[in-house]
């Protein structure tokens, strides 16, 4: 059973930074490209960024480009999301989740096993 827990979400005014983490425990985390998503009140989940089983391939929404940064370290079974010059835009629920179908990366469907999520609050 895979497990996967977010944290470092919080509350930052416009313009701040946080760095979200997910640890994937209970499978094998290595072969698995991976992926965030976000979900804000009311919408629908979102993709926020990818990449690739050997961290080189990454993928961004263009709402993020610039902005954030997707990173992982195989050896710790984490991947990370380092978030720059936030906005209130970004305020919602961030989750992160193994890529197991192949297809589009920004595709929710092709993700499982998701996490608990962690809020991001971004003031103005």
């Amino acid at each position: 059973q895979v497990q996967l827990v977010e944290s470092g979400g919080g509350l930052v005014q416009a313009g701040g930074s946080l760095r979200l983490s997910c640890a994937v425990s209970g499978s094998t985390f290595n072969g698995y490209a991976m992926g965030w998503f976000r979900q804000a009140p009311g919408k629908e989940r979102e993709f926020v960024a990818a990449i690739g089983w050997g961290g080189v391939k990454t993928d961004y929404a263009d709402s993020v480009k610039g902005r954030f940064t997707i990173s992982r370290d195989n050896a710790k079974n984490t991947v990370d999301l380092q978030m720059n010059s936030l906005k209130p835009e970004d305020t919602a629920v961030y989750y992160c989740a193994p890529r197991i179908k192949a297809g589009a990366p920004a595709r929710a469907t092709n993700y499982d096993y998701w996490g608990q999520g962690t809020q991001v609050t971004v003031s103005s």
